[in-house]
């Protein structure tokens, strides 16, 4: 896969912040909120939605992707083994590699694999850009109701969640097979199961296009059930 270098470009921020279920009734916009960049973080663990980091990946000439994440001990390890289309993140205690590449790619300083997450569905010749978050929401926690402007992927490390779109729902635990979505449709994420739910995020969008939009018009079913809720 042949990927050309492009530009830094500044994105604007992805909107994916949460909201309690509690907090519902005391908001016009039920759900709607705007991720922060992770340096606001007053605590280690503190739930919502965190920028991490942006990276240009560039002309990508074939119509699949893959997210590849690998860990290190130190910050400097990771840094010395990025690629051209890696991102160096810190979250939940690890330094993470994160790099969108063909499959079968591995840094040429090998870490700990944690995963290859992909197919991720692209359009083949346009130029593409990672956000890469951090996602901490307790059970009932929800995104607003939003779309992409390119495939969305996660990497559910605890806790489960539930992706509702209008071709149903998509739910994500640790060790599972990885949600994955398209470009385009609506969506509506929430932290389901009993227990605080901690995932790493990559939006792979159009680099002409902001990452993120919000949806009026789509309704939910209200398919993500949360435990002990229903």
């Amino acid at each position: 896969m042949k990927m050309s270098r492009v530009r830094p470009v500044v994105v604007v921020a992805a909107l994916c912040v949460v909201v309690s279920c509690a907090a519902f009734a005391q908001t016009a916009a039920e759900g709607f909120g705007v991720c922060k960049p992770a340096a606001q973080k007053t605590s280690p663990g503190q739930p919502g939605c965190w920028i991490l980091g942006e990276q240009p990946v560039g002309k990508i000439d074939q119509p699949q992707a893959y997210w590849q994440i690998e860990t290190y001990p130190t910050l400097a390890a990771a840094e010395a083994a990025k690629g051209p289309h890696s991102k160096v993140v810190e979250s939940m205690g690890k330094f993470w590699l994160m790099t969108i590449e063909q499959r079968g790619w591995h840094p040429p300083k090998s870490g700990k694999r944690m995963a290859e997450i992909g197919p991720l569905p692209i359009t083949a010749g346009k130029e593409y850009a990672a956000t890469f978050m951090e996602g901490i929401f307790e059970p009932g926690m929800t995104s607003m109701i939003h779309r992409h402007s390119g495939p969305e992927a996660w990497y559910v490390i605890a806790g489960e969640q539930c992706l509702e779109t209008p071709d149903g729902k998509l739910v994500g635990r640790p060790g599972a097979p990885p949600v994955i979505v398209p470009a385009g449709p609506p969506m509506l994420l929430t932290g389901t199961g009993t227990t605080q739910r901690r995932a790493l995020t990559l939006i792979l969008h159009d680099a002409s296009q902001p990452p993120t939009s919000m949806e009026h018009e789509w309704k939910p079913k209200g398919l993500c059930k949360v435990a002990g809720r229903e």
